[in-house]
C-alpha cells in the first residue's frame, strides 16, 4: 500500500453563500468576514437574539441566527444563508454547491481524525444514506448507490473542502463611502429587459457595470477610490396592478379567451400607456414613483448617515415620462409654496404641514368618532392619506364621513404641490402649443398661444393630477429609450423654449439606441424648424468609435475625396482658360469645392461643433447638448428591425450608458476620468 505523507491539520476558513433562485452564490470577502465575526460573537445566544449584518452595499440585511437574507429597499423573497466549508459537484451539476452546515461539520470531524492518524481510505456514512470515501488529504469522493433492476450503480461525486479549492467567483466588496445616489425608474411591464427579469435584477446589472467601470475609467490613488455611485430601483407596476387598484381583476372580466398569451402580455405591459393617460390611474402611478423617491431616500440617509452627495434620477421609457412629469412641476426650495423637509422626513415621517397626528386630522374634519374603527387596523395618518375610497368602503366608512377624508387627502396633496405649468411663474409663455382647431376667418389668429401643462385644450392633453414634491433637488436627469418628445407632441406642444429649464434640475441627457423603435428626440422641439443638428455619438468604453463605424466613415470618406478629385480634373477639361475668366467666378468656383470638401470631412454625429455653428440647444441641460446617440454593434446592422425590441432594452447592461452617466457625475466632483 503507498504511504501518504502526513498532513498539517489546520481548521477549514468558512465563507458564507446566499441562494437565489436555487443557486448558491458567494458574499463578497468583506460580507462574508463580517457574517463570520457576527457569528462567533453571538455564539449561545437564542436565534431571535442573532445579530443583523448590513451586507452588499447596505441593501441586504442579513440575520445571522435565522440564516436568512432580507432585502431594504425594496420587497423580495427572504433567501438561505449558509456557512459553507465543503462542497459538492456531481456529474450533472455545472458548479459546487455547498453542504448542508451540519453535514460540513461532519466531514470536517472526519478530515481531522483522518489528518492527525494520517489514517486515510475512510468511510464516512452521511444522514442522507450516501457516504463519503477520504481516498487521501486530495481526493475525496461521495458515492451514492443507485439500484437499477438487479445491479447497484455507484455514481461519483467530486467533494472539496474550502472555498478556495473549488472554481467559484467571490465578487470583489463595494466601497462603503457612497459619493452619488442615483434613482432609476422602470418603464411598461413587470420585465425590463430581453431575459423577462424585473426592475431589481436590471439595475443590479447597471450597477455591477458601473462598478467595472469605475475600476478602469475613474482610478484615484492606484484604486478603485473611497466612493462609489449606487443605484436603486423604483418599480411602480407592482402597486398598479397590485390588490388596492383591483385593475388585473377588471381586466380579466373583460378580456377574451383567445390567443390568451399574447392578450395577457397586453393587459400587463402595453396597457401601461393607457393607465398613465388615465386621470385615476396616473395619479396612482405618480403617487407610487413620488412616495417610493420619499421612502426610499429617507431610508438610504438612515443607512447612510454621513452621504453628503447629491441625487439624480433616471428613467426607461415611460418610467422617463413620468419623471419629466414630475420634474416639471417641482417648485424650488427658495419658492415659498416649497418648505424644505426636516429631518423628521428622513425618517419616513409623511406628516404634511397642518395635522400633527391622526387625532388631530379626524378632529379638524369633525370625525373623531372613526378614531376606533382606524386605529383597529392600524391605520395611521400617513396610511389614512395613501388610502383610496375603495380602502375606506372596506373599512366600512359610510359615504358622507369618506367624502370628508377624500377631501381632507385633495387638499393635503394641494398643499404640498400647489399649481403647477410646465414653466414656472413667470415663464408662462415659454411653452408653446398650435392650436388645432380651425379659427374664422374675421378672428385674429395668433401663432402660438400659452398652454397650461396640466390641462390642455388641444391634443389629447395630459390628465390633471397632483405632482408631490420630491425630498431632493436632482442634479441630474436621464432619460433611456424615453418617448417624452412624442408625448409631449401628442399633447399639443410644438416647442419648448430655449431658455426653459426643469425647476430644480439643471441637467437632462435623452440617451438612445439608433434602433430603437420607442425612443424621439428633444433638441428639434427646441431648434428653429430650419436648424438640423444631428445627436452627440456617445463614444465607446474602451475608447475611439467602433470598428465597423470607423470603417464604414473610412470608406465614406475616401470615397468623398476620390470623388472630389474627379470633380476636379472634369473642372480643369471643361472650363475656359482663366484668363477668359472673371476673377470673382474663379474664387467663387474655388471656394464652392472648398466648402464641400469640408462639409464632408465633418464628423457626422460628433456635436462638438455646437458652439461654432452658433446653435442654441436651450438650458434643459445647462447649455450642453441633450440628445445623446449610442453606437449600434456590427451585427445590428444587418437587419435594424431584428434587433428593435433588443435595442430598447439594451440599457441595463450598456457600458456606454453607463460611463455617460459616470462621467457627468464625476465631472462636476472634478474627478479625473481615464481615456481608452
Amino acid at each position: 500500500m503507498e504511504t501518504i505523507a502526513p498532513v498539517v491539520y489546520e481548521p477549514v476558513r468558512h465563507h458564507w453563500f446566499y441562494c437565489q433562485d436555487l443557486n448558491w452564490l458567494p458574499f463578497s470577502k468583506e460580507d462574508s468576514a463580517a457574517l463570520e465575526a457576527a457569528h462567533v460573537g453571538s455564539r449561545g445566544q437564542k436565534e431571535a437574539d442573532g445579530a443583523v449584518v448590513a451586507t452588499e452595499g447596505r441593501r441586504y440585511d442579513v440575520m445571522v441566527g435565522q440564516r436568512r437574507r432580507r432585502a431594504v429597499f425594496w420587497e423580495e423573497h427572504l433567501t438561505a444563508v449558509r456557512r459553507c466549508s465543503w462542497f459538492y459537484k456531481g456529474s450533472k451539476d455545472s458548479s459546487f454547491l455547498p453542504y448542508a452546515e451540519e453535514l460540513s461539520s461532519l466531514l470536517e470531524e472526519s478530515y481531522m481524525i483522518a489528518a492527525t492518524l494520517n489514517e486515510w481510505t475512510r468511510n464516512v456514512d452521511l444522514p442522507t444514506g450516501d457516504t463519503v470515501v477520504f481516498h487521501n488529504p486530495k481526493l475525496i469522493t461521495q458515492q451514492p448507490f443507485v439500484t437499477l433492476g438487479d445491479k447497484c450503480v455507484s455514481n461519483l461525486t467530486e467533494v472539496r473542502r474550502g472555498v478556495e479549492n473549488i472554481s467559484v467567483d467571490v465578487p470583489e466588496g463595494e466601497p462603503d463611502t457612497v459619493d452619488h445616489l442615483v434613482f432609476m425608474v422602470h418603464g411598461i411591464g413587470p420585465a425590463c429587459d430581453i431575459r423577462m427579469r424585473g426592475v431589481v435584477q436590471c439595475v443590479n446589472d447597471f450597477r455591477s457595470v458601473s462598478l467595472g467601470l469605475m475600476d478602469t475609467h475613474f482610478k484615484r490613488d492606484g484604486g478603485r477610490g473611497d466612493g462609489r455611485v449606487e443605484f436603486l430601483p423604483v418599480n411602480w407596476h407592482r402597486v398598479l396592478h397590485g390588490e388596492s387598484t383591483g385593475v388585473d381583476k377588471d381586466m380579466e372580466r373583460i378580456t377574451l379567451p383567445s390567443i390568451s398569451r399574447l392578450r395577457q402580455f397586453s393587459n400587463d405591459t402595453v396597457l401601461d400607456l393607457f393607465f398613465y393617460n388615465s386621470p385615476t390611474y396616473c395619479q396612482t402611478i405618480v403617487d407610487t414613483v413620488a412616495s417610493e423617491l420619499d421612502r426610499q431616500y429617507g431610508l438610504f440617509r438612515q443607512r447612510h448617515p454621513g452621504f453628503r452627495g447629491a441625487v439624480s434620477v433616471a428613467g426607461h421609457s415611460l418610467g422617463s415620462l413620468i419623471l419629466f412629469d414630475i420634474l416639471t412641476n417641482q417648485k424650488p426650495r427658495s419658492d415659498d409654496l416649497y418648505n424644505e423637509k426636516s429631518e423628521s422626513t428622513l425618517k419616513n415621517d409623511f406628516t404634511p404641514t397642518g395635522p400633527d397626528s391622526l387625532e388631530d386630522a379626524l378632529r379638524k374634519s369633525g370625525l373623531e368618532d372613526l378614531l376606533t374603527v382606524l386605529q383597529k387596523e392600524q391605520v395611521d395618518l400617513e396610511s389614512l392619506i395613501l388610502c383610496t375610497e375603495n380602502d375606506l368602503k372596506e373599512l366600512g366608512i359610510p359615504l358622507g364621513p369618506r367624502k370628508k377624508i377624500l377631501s381632507f387627502r385633495e387638499n393635503w396633496k394641494l398643499s404640498r404641490t400647489g399649481t403647477s405649468l410646465l414653466c414656472p411663474s413667470g415663464q408662462a409663455a415659454r411653452i408653446k402649443a398650435v392650436p388645432s382647431a380651425p379659427t374664422a376667418p374675421d378672428q385674429e389668429t395668433s401663432t402660438t398661444s400659452t398652454v397650461n401643462y396640466k390641462c390642455f385644450d388641444v391634443g389629447i392633453g395630459q390628465v390633471s393630477v397632483n405632482y408631490p414634491q420630491l425630498p431632493f433637488e436632482p442634479q441630474a436627469f436621464f432619460a433611456f429609450g424615453s418617448p417624452i418628445g412624442m408625448f409631449l407632441t401628442v399633447r399639443g406642444l410644438k416647442k419648448i423654449d430655449p431658455n426653459y429649464s426643469f425647476p430644480t434640475c439643471k441637467s437632462f441627457y435623452n440617451i438612445y439606441h439608433p434602433f430603437d423603435p420607442v425612443a424621439y428626440r428633444i433638441e428639434p422641439m427646441i431648434l428653429p424648424p430650419d436648424v438640423e443638428l444631428e445627436a452627440m455619438l456617445v463614444p465607446h468604453h474602451k475608447g475611439r468609435k467602433r470598428m465597423h463605424l470607423e470603417l464604414k466613415e473610412g470608406l465614406t470618406r475616401v470615397g468623398s475625396d476620390l470623388l472630389g478629385s474627379l470633380r476636379s480634373v472634369w473642372q480643369a477639361f471643361s472650363q475656359t482658360p482663366n484668363n477668359m475668366l472673371p476673377l470673382e467666378a474663379n474664387s467663387a468656383n474655388g471656394a464652392t469645392v472648398q466648402q464641400g470638401t469640408g462639409a464632408l470631412e465633418r464628423e457626422p454625429q460628433g456635436g462638438q461643433d455646437t458652439m461654432k455653428q452658433g446653435v442654441n440647444v436651450g438650458l434643459l441641460n445647462g447649455g450642453s447638448r441633450i440628445d445623446y446617440v449610442l453606437q449600434e454593434k456590427a451585427i445590428e446592422n444587418f437587419n435594424q428591425y431584428l434587433f428593435a425590441i433588443q435595442s430598447h432594452l439594451c440599457y441595463w447592461e450598456s457600458e456606454d450608458t453607463a460611463l455617460l452617466l459616470l462621467k457627468e457625475i464625476y465631472e462636476r466632483q472634478g474627478a479625473p476620468v481615464q481615456r481608452y
